[in-house]
């Protein structure tokens, strides 16, 4: 979710200054407080759907040009600030670095299973792939029927149209970053 937060901090303020506003000028057009704007410009505040219908409404701008991230934009993600997107207690966290944008073709994630445990995945769909390389620890994957080993270092590709299944058969924790893909 921060990262969509920092999307509209940047999105609303560059769509302001394009229009050479004021933050008086857009709490008037849009019917939300200066101070709340601030507060979302600097990224202080995580503005609820019907803020964000708000200011959409009252710019007369699309939805998606508040909340998606411009190509050109440089963005920083910090493992610490981020909260896992899911999550089992005492078995494994999954964190969303660049989550699905209309705009790409791409998403990027962070898992970590605990010793002994795993995550089972239902397939995606078809023609998606995940790029898989394994950061810590030894993952015992399987998939396509399959049981593939990928130690610490080295990386995997495999289609995700069917179920999956990620293990750490050790007592180390594992951590593997997910590129995941699709046509």
């Amino acid at each position: 979710m921060e990262y969509i937060s920092q999307n509209v901090a940047r999105n609303l303020k560059r769509v302001r200054k394009t229009r050479k506003m004021s933050l008086d000028d857009v709490a008037e057009q849009t019917g939300v407080s200066k101070s709340m704007l601030g507060q979302i410009e600097r990224g202080e505040s995580n503005p609820t759907v019907e803020t964000l219908g708000k200011i959409v409404s009252g710019l007369r701008i699309p939805f998606t040009s508040l909340v998606n991230s411009a190509n050109t934009d440089i963005i920083i993600v910090n493992k610490e600030s981020l909260l896992p997107f899911k999550s089992v207690e005492g078995e494994y966290q999954f964190y969303e670095y660049f989550p699905y944008e209309e705009s790409r073709t791409f998403e990027i994630y962070m898992m970590q299973i605990h010793p002994r445990a795993k995550n089972c995945s239902g397939g995606h769909g078809e023609n998606t792939f995940e790029y898989l390389t394994v950061i810590a620890g030894i993952l015992t994957l399987e998939a396509e029927g399959k049981i593939y080993e990928i130690k610490e270092g080295d990386s995997i590709r495999f289609p995700t149209h069917g179920d999956h299944i990620y293990s750490n058969n050790t007592d180390e924790i594992l951590k593997f970053v997910i590129t995941f893909t699709w046509n």
